[in-house]
């Protein structure tokens, strides 16, 4: 029973629910999967890897934006979706994703530690934890489990994030093409 005295509104439920009945007015599984199957990708990019990275909107989105302002060139295999948290982050995304022939996905959250800066208390160290189901996933899908890389970054780390992006887009294009693509 959902206890609405004490909800941050994180999304930390819907990472961690099976039957995708917990949503939010704006915020539900089925919203963000709708979003990961509009991202439009230009012909551009046929023969080149589809990337997606699912940002948390704390401290991954904003360093990505800052890596914009200070003119830090990255990838642009890639597009971005923001999500409330990485702890948010449900195995349909990630299975809806790939199902639509997305080359690989980044999943990036707040950085944890000694100076743990999640907003949302645990939820890049709870993606730790349910990363297992995410490569059971992939196995399920007969897929390489580099497709999926989790990474945490402070708010401050824009250039390490323009780097993730590159060595990811990078380490996708050595492993090749997701075998649903097209389908």
């Amino acid at each position: 029973m959902p206890n609405v005295t004490r909800c941050r509104r994180c999304g930390i439920c819907l990472g961690a629910c099976p039957e995708r009945i917990v949503s939010f007015k704006d915020y539900s599984i089925d919203i963000i999967s709708s979003m990961i199957k509009a991202v439009n990708i230009p012909d551009e990019f046929e023969d080149k890897p589809r990337l997606l990275g699912l940002l948390c909107e704390n401290d991954a989105y904003p360093a990505l934006d800052a890596a914009g302002l200070n003119r830090i060139e990255h990838s642009a295999w890639i597009r971005f979706l923001p999500v409330r948290c990485l702890g948010a982050i449900n195995v349909v995304w990630i299975a809806d994703a790939l199902s639509c022939g997305y080359d690989g996905i980044l999943l990036v959250g707040c950085k944890s530690g000694d100076d743990y800066q999640c907003h949302f208390i645990r939820g890049s160290e709870l993606m730790n934890t349910r990363g297992e189901n995410i490569q059971e996933k992939l196995k399920q899908l007969a897929l390489e489990e580099e497709r999926v890389r989790v990474e945490q970054v402070a708010i401050t780390d824009n250039k390490k994030l323009a780097e993730i992006i590159n060595e990811f887009s990078e380490e996708i294009e050595e492993i090749g093409m997701n075998p649903f693509k097209g389908f």
